[in-house]
């Protein structure tokens, strides 16, 4: 005996999905997204790239930053490029947005570097304009500080980016693994406490080979050398540290 037909449209199973039609009514989004890394895998150069990109398309962005090594306002990396920008402390970041428009002036993306220094409510803005006003926003930064634990910024990018992008570009450690934390150095030690913002950059102190003399204060001047995790722990640096230097890969 045959089973009865059955009564139920076999087209019911996509109904959840919108026709072709119907999606292109939904209101268009922007996207938020954290670029990362640790120093020296090219974080400022890629968001220099995709400045660059997106310019060459017609579209008009805004480029922010906080704290760039340069101590500048601008975004800039360790192989010589670099592009002025808007360096922001406290601010809304919706109002540096609104005044653009102000002057007729449209935005439609955002480019932020060092993103790890911003406060979470300034993430949660960037979220609110990638939602509301339909801005693209792509930030890069540290995942982690000198300690090893997350930047507050960061850890709220994690929690509401669209996507996230570990950047390949890999840094090596000394001994030749993939190296993930950024230890704080000051006269040949790892530095385990302090305030989480303190910019430096990570070019070893090396004597002046043109005139032959040591630049002054090399035994307070603070550096970053990126470590894998079992150096990290040990706050090993190498086995010699007076003469090795982190190579500029930014």
């Amino acid at each position: 005996m045959e089973a009865p037909p059955s009564s139920q449209d076999p087209t019911d199973a996509l109904s959840a999905v919108p026709v072709a039609g119907s999606r292109r009514s939904a209101p268009v989004v922007g996207h938020l997204k954290f670029y990362f890394g640790p120093m020296d895998c090219g974080k400022s150069t890629l968001a220099l790239q995709i400045d660059h990109n997106n310019s060459r398309q017609g579209r008009r962005g805004l480029l922010l930053v906080r704290h760039d090594r340069s101590g500048k306002p601008q975004i800039s990396s360790r192989i010589g490029i670099a592009h002025e920008a808007v360096e922001v402390s406290d601010d809304d970041l919706r109002l540096l947005v609104r005044a653009q428009w102000a002057l007729g002036q449209r935005v439609d993306y955002l480019i932020v570097d060092e993103a790890q220094f911003l406060s979470p409510v300034q993430v949660e803005q960037l979220a609110e304009l990638a939602d509301d006003v339909q801005v693209d926003v792509y930030c890069f930064g540290l995942a982690t500080d000198f300690r090893g634990e997350m930047f507050p910024g960061s850890r709220r990018l994690f929690e509401l980016a669209d996507d996230l992008h570990a950047i390949q570009v890999e840094v090596l450690c000394w001994c030749g693994l993939p190296g993930r934390f950024n230890a704080r150095v000051r006269a040949g030690r790892v530095i385990r406490a302090g305030d989480t913002v303190l910019v430096a950059d990570t070019e070893q102190m090396r004597p002046d080979t043109e005139r032959g003399s040591v630049p002054e204060h090399t035994e307070t001047t603070v550096r970053y050398q990126v470590l894998c995790r079992r150096h990290f722990r040990l706050g090993d640096l190498g086995p010699d540290v007076a003469q090795s230097g982190q190579l500029r890969l930014a």
